[in-house]
């Protein structure tokens, strides 16, 4: 893992959407083209062949010129300011869905928010394969639109974040039968989310109305309320909370997108993983933040809400937690720990990133 000291933060601006990429791009001239071809040899790895990818990336730039075509600009001033084709940028953040095109099990971030002390707090582990540990840092943006913070990966314009307007945005896959690269991208639905909502119900409202061509769900907290939003071919679902709290793993909890679901993706881990969190929930109050990453935690023989690789295997099966955050949108802040929440439990403050939009 990369020592928390030395995590990338970026901070990314300009008065247009290609300014905008242009300075993404320029501050990762020395890795862009390292983190592509990590995804690159990830992609042939699944089944992802260079002709099926050189479609994905066709039929996503179609999807995006007649939905938003700045982020097209965006992407473009990405490449330029790194000096790699075009292509390449849009496949980093198209990765979801040309993923989606393989079959491949895994195992992934768990996210759970809760009510304290009068505001909502959001936490949630991003498990991913530790061979791009490498290639993801923090980040500013301010730009056209909204200014936010948050965690995303070399290239790719957004993950996980909160923004000036006190909405956070916390990222989970989901697997659909019908998944593709036929909508927008769910990074790039991130980013819009975050630059252009200002509260869960502007964010539901954009997302209902995006062409969707793949699955993800984006549990988002405001002031107000908490939603898990399913967002798949077959629609957008809302997980409403139940006694204040909104619990996610990899699996649809909506019967009509469950009933397509790519259960041999995530099953039976993402059950079990949310019924432990459940079950925690039921037999102890929350009360600080450092309780909710306890939730994350898992013991010897227990679903794995902390990943840990196994680096007996090979890449494409070797995950690892890479990063647990804490999301406070009153606060406007996103606390990042570079790793593990047993680590990030033990760790004092000093050891967390701390951003604020």
């Amino acid at each position: 893992m990369t020592p928390h000291a030395e995590r990338l933060h970026l901070d990314v601006a300009g008065d247009s959407a290609h300014a905008l990429g242009l300075s993404r791009g320029t501050a990762l001239r020395a890795s862009l083209a390292d983190a592509y071809a990590k995804y690159a040899e990830l992609f042939r790895i699944l089944g992802v062949t260079e002709e099926v990818e050189r479609d994905g990336v066709a039929r996503v730039s179609a999807a995006l010129e007649a939905w938003r075509p700045a982020l097209l600009a965006e992407l473009a001033g990405v490449a330029e300011g790194a000096g790699v084709p075009v292509a390449w940028v849009i496949a980093l953040n198209a990765r979801t869905e040309l993923l989606a095109l393989g079959t491949h099990g895994a195992s992934e971030c768990s996210t759970v928010t809760a009510g304290l002390g009068g505001h909502r707090l959001g936490v949630q582990t991003w498990d991913w394969h530790i061979e791009l540990d490498p290639f993801w840092h923090t980040q500013t943006v301010a730009g056209p639109g909204l200014r936010y913070v948050g965690l995303t990966e070399q290239g790719i314009l957004s993950k996980i974040g909160v923004n000036e307007a006190g909405l956070a945005l916390h990222f989970n896959i989901l697997g659909h039968r019908s998944d593709g690269p036929d909508g927008v991208p769910m990074h790039l639905l991130s980013s819009v989310v975050l630059s252009e909502c200002r509260s869960v119900d502007e964010a539901v409202a954009l997302v209902r109305a995006a062409p969707i061509g793949s699955s993800s769900s984006f549990t988002m907290l405001d002031g107000t309320r908490a939603v898990s939003l399913e967002i798949s071919p077959a629609g957008v679902f809302e997980i409403t909370e139940i006694d204040g709290s909104v619990q996610r793993t990899n699996h649809f909890q909506h019967a009509e997108p469950l009933g397509s679901q790519k259960s041999e993706i995530y099953e039976p881990d993402s059950t079990e993983r949310l019924a432990l969190i459940r079950e925690r929930l039921a037999a102890a109050p929350v009360l600080s933040a450092v309780d909710m990453v306890r939730l994350l935690l898992s013991g010897p023989g227990e679903p794995p809400l902390t990943c840990v690789a196994d680096l007996a295997k090979s890449y494409g099966d070797r995950w690892a937690t890479l990063a647990t955050v804490v999301s406070d949108p009153d606060a406007r802040t996103l606390r990042v720990f570079d790793g593990m929440p047993p680590a990030a439990v033990a760790a004092g403050d000093d050891a967390w990133r701390v951003l604020v939009a």
